[in-house]
């Protein structure tokens, strides 16, 4: 079975595409966003094969969200989208899996087939079209967020409640269902210790400790710790 999400913010659309995949018993459908908040969240926790993905949604877009999957762990995509000609043209050019709404039975037939010999993700392609994030998806309560990455002090994992991210303005605390990979890899946010990214316009002073360690006192008086193998590429910042 090939495990499917869909997301699209459009309930029609939602809709629609999953009753016609259903046509097709090598599909299996293990959920539906609207939007990408929820989208990250179950590709984290459900690891689908493949992810039919609406570009056009509110706040964050399909192609803002590649930027925040894993790449290491990405599912194939497949672009769902309403956009016009040279969009399309794109998309062929560099052998990209879309699909245009509405989508039509017999041309998704093509992408489930397609599907259905390879599943592998077009990494390539994918890193063709990421972007680095100027904002960050966020959770606190039932509410979500976008933080802008220059309102961000820092970044830390704990293993039992995930990623933090603590901002600059009165150290305000939420949680992101990102990785600290994925935010070392696609924000200006670096990495200080195994457990800990830093805004480096955040830093005040560094102090360097025994063994080659070190601490971080930032502008908004926190402090967090250095380890040998960051120290020296942080000090030359």
């Amino acid at each position: 079975m090939i495990n499917t999400l869909i997301i699209d913010d459009e309930p029609h659309a939602r809709d629609d595409l999953e009753n016609k995949i259903n046509t097709d018993p090598a599909f299996n459908i293990i959920g539906k966003c609207t939007n990408a908040f929820d989208a990250i969240r179950e590709i984290n926790s459900k690891r689908p094969d493949v992810i039919f993905l609406d570009i056009k949604m509110p706040r964050i877009s399909g192609i803002e969200m590649l930027s925040m999957l894993d790449k290491s762990d990405i599912p194939r995509i497949v672009f769902v989208t309403a956009y016009g000609e040279h969009a399309i043209e794109a998309f062929e050019k560099n052998a990209i899996d879309f699909l245009l709404k509405p989508v039509k039975a017999d041309r998704l037939q093509v992408t489930l087939e397609r599907l259905k010999e390879d599943c592998q993700p077009q990494v390539g392609v994918i890193e063709s079209l990421s972007t680095q994030m100027q904002f960050i998806p966020c959770y606190k309560g039932n509410c979500d967020y976008l933080i802008n990455i220059k309102d961000i002090c820092r970044a830390f994992t704990s293993p039992t409640t995930g990623t933090h991210i603590v901002t600059q303005k009165e150290s305000q605390e939420f949680h992101s269902s990102l990785s600290l990979k994925v935010l070392e890899e696609n924000t200006s946010l670096t990495r200080c210790h195994r457990q800990h990214l830093i805004n480096p316009e955040t830093i005040k002073y560094i102090e360097k400790m025994e063994n080659g360690l070190g601490k971080i006192h930032t502008d908004g008086g926190d402090t967090l710790p250095v380890s040998r193998n960051y120290m020296k590429a942080l000090c030359s910042k």
